[in-house]
């Protein structure tokens, strides 16, 4: 999800700028439900008008991912289907970005590459398997070649065989990997990769996540609609941080790396939000749980 940020009045943090539709996806609660006297409340402290999340629910109703019972604030909303929107963590893409930053996922030296050449008839396919890509974190080297340090090659492969190209896909390894005059690994990742951008997202979100924790410290029990509105602002900004990240190994990063410090700080953040909770008055949001398993400690590989 690509979001905006505008500043507090504070300044002590930017809140990221949250389309209607993912509000709506982000008060999901567990039983598949959304308490609309809930989202109006949260969405004015988010600063969006009642009219707003009135034509955002119209659509959503029209388009039969939700349906309605009652009006105005005390309508619920039912998710026709697992509606959580583009806030919802890649759980095992997170679990790697916390095994990394514990030292529990060395880099093993070793590059991975894939090339790839379709036809122009089949563009539609060749777009899809690129997004595939960039969203793995591969970054372009030339023209229908990509690179990563992470091994996704049977993540690569089964797209492409999805796709039904699975023929035009070259894959292979490296450890001597050489670019122009280029070939020190961490000098190829600031070449290939906006390292600079990447950081300054992290920076965004350690900024946020310490201005939520100082909030949750002097007020360690924030009213339901302070609490939700937060947890939606806390998982808006890590998505904006986390989506871009490539997860390069730490051994390709200039150290200290701002990535580490500001998923730290999200994964206070989250623990003081899940326990200062109603105790069982209401089914908590899907997105609490959906972060509770991302943030869990897990083995095993990347995205498995």
């Amino acid at each position: 999800m690509n979001t905006g940020t505008t500043a507090h009045a504070d300044g002590r943090a930017e809140r990221p700028e949250i389309p209607t539709r993912l509000l709506v996806h982000a008060l999901v609660r567990e039983d598949g439900t959304v308490d609309a006297g809930e989202l109006y409340t949260v969405a004015g402290l988010l600063g969006m008008s009642d009219q707003q999340i009135r034509l955002c629910v119209k659509r959503l109703v029209i388009e039969g991912l939700f349906t309605q019972e009652g009006r105005g604030r005390k309508a619920t909303l039912r998710a026709v289907a697992d509606a959580t929107g583009a806030l919802a963590p890649d759980a095992a893409y997170v679990r790697h970005a916390y095994r990394q930053d514990a030292g529990s996922a060395p880099w093993d030296g070793t590059w991975h590459l894939f090339a790839f050449a379709i036809a122009e008839s089949r563009r539609t396919a060749r777009d899809a398997l690129r997004e595939h890509l960039l969203h793995l974190g591969a970054a372009p080297v030339h023209n229908g070649l990509y690179v990563t340090a992470n091994p996704v090659t049977e993540l690569v492969e089964a797209q492409a065989r999805h796709l039904g190209v699975l023929t035009t896909l070259t894959c292979l390894t490296s450890t001597d990997l050489r670019i122009g005059g280029l070939a020190e690994p961490r000098a190829l990742a600031a070449a290939l990769w906006p390292l600079p951008e990447i950081a300054e997202r992290h920076e965004q979100l350690a900024a946020f996540a310490h201005a939520c924790l100082d909030r949750l410290t002097e007020d360690p029990e924030p009213s339901d609609p302070e609490r939700l509105t937060l947890a939606v602002e806390l998982a808006a900004q890590f998505t904006r941080a986390m989506d871009p990240d490539p997860l390069l190994p730490p051994e390709l990063l200039p150290q200290p790396w701002p990535g580490a410090r500001a998923r730290a700080l999200a994964a206070d953040c989250w623990r003081l939000l899940s326990e200062a909770g109603p105790a069982g008055r209401t089914p908590g949001l899907r997105l609490f749980a959906l972060y509770a398993d991302a943030l869990s400690p897990a083995d095993g590989e990347w995205r498995d």
